[in-house]
């Protein structure tokens, strides 16, 4: 393989080079990802001697690069160039984690019969990356707080709660961030009307051209709920189907930007074409029309059955749109749910999965959003605060420094 070297914005990044297992039309889903993912994780403990500075940590995420990890530990640490080197391993989404034939362990990480075991990759007859990630690594993060909790369970936990409860000594959750130079309402240039805080009559320009471009009445006092997804059931989607007729007995339009399973897709071009007047559906995706759907919402739906972190209530807090969310993971470190004693919150939240209590919170939601004065200040204090990387940032760089002590 070769090493290519790049620089952007002051950062040099290297890339491992191979045409045959990386010049694809996709990232992965390929029925040679397990031979892929091995080739590239021998390729990157390869190429350190070749780098041009000197490795302090490793940094490994989900499934595809857990073996940087287990290499390192199991088959480099004799050699001097790598024994100082530590490992932190992020699990974004536990529910995928690369399980394969025990031949991938022979074959393609020469990996003997030792590992082979419960105590090492082998998993219900098959070998499992990401265990391995978690078993080698110095630190593992979860990227959020309440995800962390939550993958010590065994509802949540895809048969390795018991692995993480092990190792939850070593385990830590750390919320995502937004690239603010991206997501941001000020200088985004694929909105109608560029906005602030302080200025939130473009915010209102911005949702009569998401309703012009629909084909929506254009109606400023009501409120348009709006959901950027994927059409699946990880996504809450049960729920919104069970109440949907509901939720359109009250004064609201709806619209759905995303693509996944055929039975939510046909569901909500369903819904679309028997409240013409309220759901307008686009089943795909579309980067610019994203970007409007965030600015001209009022209200963004995100009831997850479950979310590592999320990234949609995030952007739509950043564009002055309420979320309202299940609390579960990164959803529940990020939203607070909006107390009117207090005025405190930047959004509306409700526990348990079900439908009806989700149904309750967007009736609680709309309530507030008639209530202009209180509804500003909610949108003031959404679009205020941080959801830049920043403070992620600070986090993993503590964490580093912590191990290198």
């Amino acid at each position: 393989c070769g090493i290519l070297k790049g620089e952007q914005d002051g950062i040099t990044y290297y890339l491992i080079d191979n045409e045959y297992y990386f010049k694809r039309d996709s990232l992965y889903g390929h029925y040679d990802d397990g031979e892929r993912f091995s080739y590239f994780s021998k390729a990157v403990l390869e190429c350190i001697p070749y780098l041009d500075f000197e490795v302090d940590v490793l940094h490994s995420h989900d499934w595809h690069t857990a073996m940087v990890n287990f290499l390192l530990r199991e088959k480099y640490q004799d050699n001097p160039l790598y024994e100082h080197i530590k490992t932190v391993y992020t699990i974004h989404n536990l529910q995928f984690q690369g399980v394969f034939p025990p031949e991938v362990m022979y074959d393609l990480l020469e990996l003997g019969d030792e590992y082979f075991h419960s105590e090492q990759l082998e998993f219900y007859g098959n070998v499992n990356f990401m265990k391995g990630g978690i078993i080698a690594s110095d630190q593992i993060t979860a990227v959020s707080p309440t995800y962390k909790e939550e993958i010590q369970y065994e509802f949540f936990g895809e048969k390795l709660d018991g692995l993480l409860r092990k190792n939850n000594g070593k385990l830590s959750g750390i919320v995502n961030g937004i690239d603010t130079s991206v997501y941001n309402p000020e200088t985004d240039s694929y909105i109608t009307a560029q906005y602030d805080a302080e200025s939130l009559e473009e915010k209102n320009e911005n949702k009569r051209a998401l309703q012009r471009y629909f084909g929506l009445p254009e109606k400023e006092d009501t409120p348009i709920i709006s959901m950027v997804t994927r059409l699946t059931k990880q996504k809450g989607l049960d729920l919104v189907r069970t109440v949907f007729r509901e939720i359109m007995e009250e004064d609201v339009q709806c619209i759905i930007l995303g693509s996944g399973d055929s039975e939510y897709e046909q569901f909500f071009e369903w819904m679309a074409y028997e409240y013409p007047e309220k759901v307008k559906v686009y089943i795909g995706f579309n980067e610019e029309l994203a970007h409007q759907v965030y600015a001209g919402s009022d209200l963004f739906l995100m009831p997850s059955l479950f979310e590592p972190c999320g990234l949609g209530q995030l952007i739509a807090l950043a564009y002055g749109t309420i979320p309202i969310v299940r609390e579960t993971g990164g959803l529940n470190d990020t939203v607070q749910s909006y107390d009117e004693e207090t005025g405190e919150g930047n959004g509306f939240s409700f526990t348990n999965f079900n439908a009806h209590d989700m149904l309750h919170t967007v009736l609680r939601a709309i309530e507030f959003y008639h209530d202009k004065p209180v509804w500003e200040q909610l949108v003031k204090q959404a679009m205020t605060e941080d959801y830049s990387w920043e403070k992620s940032a600070l986090a993993y760089k503590k964490l580093y420094k912590s191990l290198m002590e």
